[in-house]
């Protein structure tokens, strides 16, 4: 991550190709293969490995979500529990996917885990850095939610060409982080005493009704068109479902009480944001 060098943290990468210099190391997550000496003295472990979830879940396409994630992280643990000194903390990537659908609730960090692909894939996931845990490593897992720079590209054809709409009935609750917030949480749990699960999403989080007429008022264009529900389900199947149709109303609690400030908080200010990113 360039936040780190930016914050004057001196950065190895896991890469895997031939390494192009000496702040590479190469690994094979899914052959669990990663040279541990080459991480001797490491402070600390930030893992953002994981197959990419935004496309059609079939069976095959769903093993590799979870075993992407899963071998990533339990190679990162064993490797982090293996080192002497141990590093201080591994900071693992989740997701809010793990609360399921829960309507209007509210959810924090001492919330119940949910039901569905996502939520089991987040419960392995993180059960996956338990080595590291094990011995001592101060183990942080961010729940992110949706990175508006990440996702906003995709939506903005139609949007700008009059054509942009709800998905389904709209009521189903975005919570979304901007990038520049994403980096900072990051950072704030490296340099903080937090441990285990960390939600990592603005506070205020959104409708998709609520999204797509804000983002509809940036660009200056209609937002009418809806897509239908059955119409994002044929398409995207289960992924359509979980990830479009579905939602979590998510705060970052932990994150706010530790004295974390979001210089991104509202909306508006995270589509301006995420448009020039």
């Amino acid at each position: 991550m360039p936040a780190f060098r930016e914050a004057g943290h001196d950065v190895l990468r896991l890469v895997r190709h031939e390494p192009a210099g000496a702040d590479e190391v190469r690994w094979d997550p899914a052959a669990g293969a990663l040279d541990a000496h080459a991480l001797a003295g490491v402070d600390a472990i930030v893992n953002l490995s994981g197959e990419n979830l935004g496309q059609r879940w079939t069976e095959s396409r769903k093993r590799e979500i979870l075993e992407s994630r899963v071998a990533a992280t339990s190679l990162l643990a064993r490797t982090a529990a293996a080192l002497e000194p141990r590093p201080s903390v591994l900071l693992s990537a989740s997701a809010v996917g793990a609360y399921g659908n829960r309507g209007d609730e509210i959810l924090t960090e001492t919330s119940e885990r949910g039901t569905g692909f996502l939520a089991d894939v987040v419960r392995a996931w993180e059960e996956a850095a338990d080595p590291a845990r094990d011995v001592g490593v101060r183990v942080v897992h961010l729940r992110q939610g949706i990175v508006l720079s990440a996702v906003l590209p995709r939506m903005l054809l139609p949007f700008r060409l009059g054509l942009g709409g709800r998905i389904g009935s709209g009521k189903q609750w975005w919570s979304w982080i901007s990038l520049g917030d994403l980096t900072a949480g990051y950072r704030h749990a490296l340099d903080s005493d937090l441990v285990g699960t960390v939600n990592l999403t603005s506070p205020n989080p959104l409708t998709n009704a609520q999204l797509t007429k804000a983002l509809g008022k940036a660009l200056n264009r209609p937002t009418i068109v809806p897509v239908p529900g059955f119409a994002a389900r044929t398409v995207f199947g289960q992924m359509g479902q979980e990830m479009l149709l579905e939602g979590q109303r998510v705060l970052p609690a932990r994150l706010l009480d530790d004295g974390f400030e979001f210089s991104v908080p509202a909306i508006e200010a995270g589509i301006a944001q995420a448009l020039v990113d």
